[in-house]
């Protein structure tokens, strides 16, 4: 149960946080806690009662969708079902890039810029309001509440994005004491960085951690190391977003912490289109978010077939995000969760699609089809799997105690056997593996596959 503290956070300082910062955040939080209980006929109508709102409003203010509509001879007035979204071309990174002035509505008031972590390539600058940011942060309040925390619960986030680690200011140092949330920046993991974050995390006692899989697993790890407890300090749960969560993760971070593990799926671009609730599906934002699944040519897969994300945020009428190739690969469901929500639910996260790699024969696989077998032989701290072509795969390993000189024998065998006997593969031994410069760490990056 939340103390008090927490309810004069969560029902009185934050409230008066957000009314400060122009956002609708309380209201919309409200709202979204009684739709995400009404049957998928009822979701759909606000969804398209909204998606005309969205167009209507991008028709009329946003040069780019104006000058769009008109050479493709539609109206936004002529769009009366979800299904007819796909007469709307898609909007691609690209796209963005050569037209961010022309994204930004006449009306829009207050815009903040932001930009992609760059995983991938060059990184997207883009533009949100505050009617943006307002649905966004009721979300993601949503999802926290469904896990019996709130917002005032102690909170350790770990956490490697520029945006946030460069605003620490002195108003932004006293809002997370008055919010009782604590950053712990996963750009370096060193030892001795480790030891102190798991010192933290013990001082700390918090309710709630939340940040990259493969940082709050790397903490877990450690602390195990070290032979640290850290099951008994009370966390009720992680939050992990950003990154692909791995089964082993998801099993370092509940042995370690005690605690389950919650997923989150998202972007700065995209908005956070899923969380998992504690029955284990992962409800799609319905309210604010219609997703549609699209194979490479872009027509729609059926549920149970693995798509490219594709994005239509509804509340983006200042910078509009409308049918936005996410670049991630996931599987829609047609279940109906056990928790009663008649949110929407995706089966699978697979990742993006440099996440994916490709065999010599022309066959496209998931990149753990090279993370687990190396994950599981002894001696390798860490790794990642670059591959640079068809014919070429480089693999750096961080070689642990037990590392012998077999290491990269096993390896080579491993993924020819996956990708083709013709495959080079290149085996380094380093001392470290940067991470991103979001400080996200990815396991496989293909430079074959599109992005």
């Amino acid at each position: 149960m939340s103390d008090l503290y927490t309810k004069l956070v969560a029902g009185f300082i934050f409230p008066i946080h957000e009314h400060f910062k122009h956002h609708s955040t309380v209201s919309i939080r409200k709202q979204m806690e009684e739709s995400q209980w009404w049957p998928r006929d009822r979701l759909e109508a606000f969804q398209l009662e909204r998606l005309f709102c969205l167009l209507d409003k991008a028709e009329k203010n946003v040069p780019y969708y104006r000058e769009l509509f008109a050479s493709l001879g539609i109206r936004a007035s002529e769009i009366n079902s979800l299904n007819d979204l796909k007469r709307l071309p898609f909007l691609t990174k690209p796209i963005i890039r050569k037209n961010q002035e022309q994204l930004k509505s006449e009306k829009a008031e207050r815009l903040a810029r932001f930009n992609t972590g760059g995983s991938s390539g060059e990184p997207l600058i883009f533009f949100i309001g505050n009617e943006r940011v307002s649905h966004d942060v009721a979300a993601k309040w949503r999802a926290t509440r469904w896990w019996n925390v709130d917002i005032g619960d102690p909170e350790i986030v770990v956490w490697g994005s520029p945006i946030e680690l460069t605003s620490q200011d002195r108003i932004r140092n006293f809002r997370d004491r008055l919010l009782r949330t604590q950053l712990l920046p996963a750009f370096e993991m060193s030892e001795i960085k480790l030891d102190g974050f798991v010192e933290t995390i013990r001082r700390t006692r918090p309710a709630m951690l939340f940040g990259y899989p493969s940082s709050i697993s790397l903490i877990a790890r450690h602390a195990e190391k070290r032979g640290q407890r850290m099951s008994d300090l009370g966390i009720r749960v992680a939050f992990v977003t950003s990154e692909r969560l791995y089964d082993h993760q998801r099993d370092d971070i509940t042995r370690v912490f005690g605690c389950p593990v919650a997923n989150g799926y998202g972007g700065r671009d995209a908005g956070f289109i899923a969380h998992q609730c504690p029955q284990g599906s992962m409800h799609l934002t319905a309210e604010d978010i219609i997703v549609e699944l699209v194979d490479q040519e872009g027509n729609a897969v059926p549920h149970g077939t693995a798509g490219e994300v594709v994005v239509t945020h509804l509340a983006t009428s200042e910078f509009p995000f409308i049918r936005y190739r996410t670049g991630d690969v996931a599987i829609q469901s047609e279940k109906v969760c056990a928790c009663g929500r008649g949110l929407p639910v995706l089966q699978e996260i697979q990742g993006r699609t440099t996440d994916f790699i490709i065999a010599t024969d022309g066959t496209i696989m998931h990149g753990l089809a090279v993370v687990y077998p190396i994950r599981d032989i002894p001696g390798i701290a860490s790794f990642k799997v670059v591959q640079e072509t068809l014919e070429r795969v480089v693999v750096q390993i961080v070689p642990g105690i037990d590392c012998g000189p077999e290491v990269e024998a096993i390896i080579s065998k491993g993924i020819k056997a996956r990708l083709g006997q013709s495959v080079e593969v290149c085996v380094l031994r380093v001392e470290d593996i940067p991470r991103e410069k979001s400080g996200k760490f990815r396991y496989v990056q293909s430079l074959v596959m599109p992005t």
